[in-house]
């Protein structure tokens, strides 16, 4: 039986998918109490669904 993998991100994926901005303004902003929740915290850093992240980014006018 297959099981679909979520599309996870981390800060890096993030920080891309923003433009390229500043390793510190994706921590800025990640940390914000209406970025989506982490949905695991690993050795190299949290990770979210790459969906709610790019539904964040939609809904705050980043194409």
């Amino acid at each position: 039986m297959d099981f679909p993998f979520p599309n996870l991100v981390g800060h890096q994926e993030v920080r891309v998918r923003l433009g390229g901005i500043s390793r510190q303004r994706v921590y800025q902003l990640t940390n914000r109490a209406d970025f989506p929740r982490p949905v695991a915290q690993l050795a190299q850093g949290r990770v979210w669904l790459a969906d709610e992240v790019e539904a964040w980014c939609l809904a705050r006018g980043r194409p």
